[in-house]
């Protein structure tokens, strides 16, 4: 696994994932300190997967899966 290419990604999904859920509980109402904690927790909880799924993308369109400087 290449964790430098993981953790760009991981650190750009979360932002992205908490952000919209954050968003999302202003909008339908829970707006109290519990619902966005939350939804910050959800976020950064589903940010995992799809930061190893686009990891494995990138690093086999690159050939670098392994992280390795060749």
């Amino acid at each position: 696994m290449n964790w430098p290419l993981f953790s760009v990604i991981y650190s750009i999904a979360a932002t992205v994932t908490v952000g919209v859920f954050i968003i999302g509980a202003l909008v339908t109402g829970f707006n109290q300190i519990p619902h966005i904690q939350i939804a910050v927790v959800a976020g950064l909880l589903l940010s995992i997967p799809a930061g190893l799924f686009f990891t494995k993308k990138v690093g086999s369109i690159t050939g670098n899966e392994e992280g390795y400087n060749t």
